[in-house]
């Protein structure tokens, strides 16, 4: 009776109901890392043959991978042990290792805290003021190291570090907040201008994080010498949960990707992408690189390392906060020397291990020589590709 009634409605001149526009109704497909596979092509090559080596913001690297600027990861001697394996570590100029002249004791007693006092002690131990000497005396320490010293500060310090670092010898400078933007808006502060910031510089600086194909472009146009894509995928890092924010690595680098070829078109001027975060696996490089990146930072897998100073643990640049922590302390463990982590041999079958051999493997099997070509694969939809057919993996452990 009742389904009859609202069938004879319009008849007996009710008025219609007019159509909604529902978000809901228009959300975008984003896609990570396990949604997606690297689908073979016509030609294959021997991995050997693989060339990893590219020009970064003007260091050269044999190998794609940046060590993320966190304390548990970066001190000088890992930068030097990164750099003697072709690769570049970030120092995080906020960090233990410009606030205390022997970082050691603080960094274990955050290793050892129990959970229910982390926050406390991560909270305490960054209350310190950062120290001018201290800076000069890293710089100085990664370049004895053996390394070129890219170092990296948020934007509301980098007017103060940016110049003092050039001076003091670094060659990278990092610009990195939980989200840039090419137009920061404030009321309490002068904000940082790109543009002026990036002219005035006399080195390379680069910008992140972003997962914005259009900001990536305007971030470009201000003079950043590489955008760092990713906000929330890191395994210590907990911005998506707190503020909700975030998009899946693989449609956020292949976005921003995208900008970059388009800036290339209209300028001539290459601009480095760089995936920060949400890798763990060697698969997870090598679609990273599919997705368009030319470099990939990585955190808690290199914080897996026995050279690393995070003693088995890692935690979000962000975790230190005494009001609203966007990171928290993870136990990942010590698997091998960095050597191991990186060129394996691997002892384990997850692709934890090897991870440049897994990278290399992965571009030789795909017939693609250089990341370029790595960067033109197919990727494909694929979310069974982590199930299908491994029913029995796992059984017995």
């Amino acid at each position: 009776m009742i389904e009859q009634e609202l069938a004879a409605a319009p008849e007996t001149g009710a008025r219609p109901v007019p159509a909604f526009d529902s978000k809901v109704d228009r959300l975008r497909p984003t896609y990570g890392f396990d949604d997606v596979s690297l689908a073979p092509g016509l030609e294959t090559i021997e991995p050997n043959d693989v060339e990893l080596g590219q020009t970064f913001c003007g260091i050269e690297l044999a190998i794609p991978i940046l060590a993320a600027a966190m304390d548990a990861v970066v001190d000088p001697g890992f930068a030097g042990a990164l750099a003697r394996l072709g690769g570049l570590a970030v120092l995080n100029l906020e960090g233990v290792q410009a606030r205390y002249e022997d970082p050691g004791s603080i960094l274990e007693r955050i290793a050892g805290a129990a959970d229910e006092e982390i926050q406390a002690v991560l909270s305490e131990a960054y209350a310190v003021p950062v120290r001018e000497d201290l800076v000069a005396l890293r710089i100085q320490q990664i370049h004895d190291a053996g390394s070129k010293a890219a170092v990296s500060a948020t934007p509301a310090a980098a007017r103060r570090w940016g110049p003092f670092c050039a001076e003091h010898g670094a060659e990278l400078f990092l610009v990195q907040s939980q989200v840039s933007s090419a137009r920061h808006l404030a009321t309490d502060y002068d904000p940082l201008s790109l543009d002026d910031f990036t002219r005035f510089m006399p080195i390379p600086v680069a910008v992140g994080n972003t997962t914005n194909a259009e900001a990536a472009y305007l971030l470009m146009e201000q003079g950043a010498a590489a955008v760092f894509v990713g906000v929330g995928p890191g395994a210590a890092c907990t911005t998506r949960e707190v503020l909700g924010i975030g998009v899946p690595q693989v449609t956020a680098v292949a976005d921003v990707a995208a900008a970059r070829d388009s800036y290339l078109r209209e300028t001539g001027r290459y601009v480095p992408v760089v995936a920060d975060g949400g890798m763990r696996r060697g698969g997870e490089l090598a679609k990273a690189i599919a997705a368009g990146a030319d470099a990939l930072m990585l955190g808690s897998p290199l914080a897996r390392a026995a050279e690393a100073p995070g003693r088995g643990v890692n935690w979000g640049m962000a975790a230190p906060s005494p009001v609203l922590p966007r990171g928290t302390r993870i136990k990942v463990g010590i698997a091998g020397s960095l050597e191991k982590i990186l060129f394996g041999p691997a002892t384990v079958s997850d692709g934890s291990q090897n991870l440049v051999g897994a990278l290399r493997q992965s571009m030789a099997a795909l017939g693609a020589r250089t990341l370029r070509d790595m960067q033109a694969a197919e990727l494909v939809y694929a979310p069974a590709i982590q199930t299908e057919g491994k029913s029995w993996q796992g059984r017995g452990r």
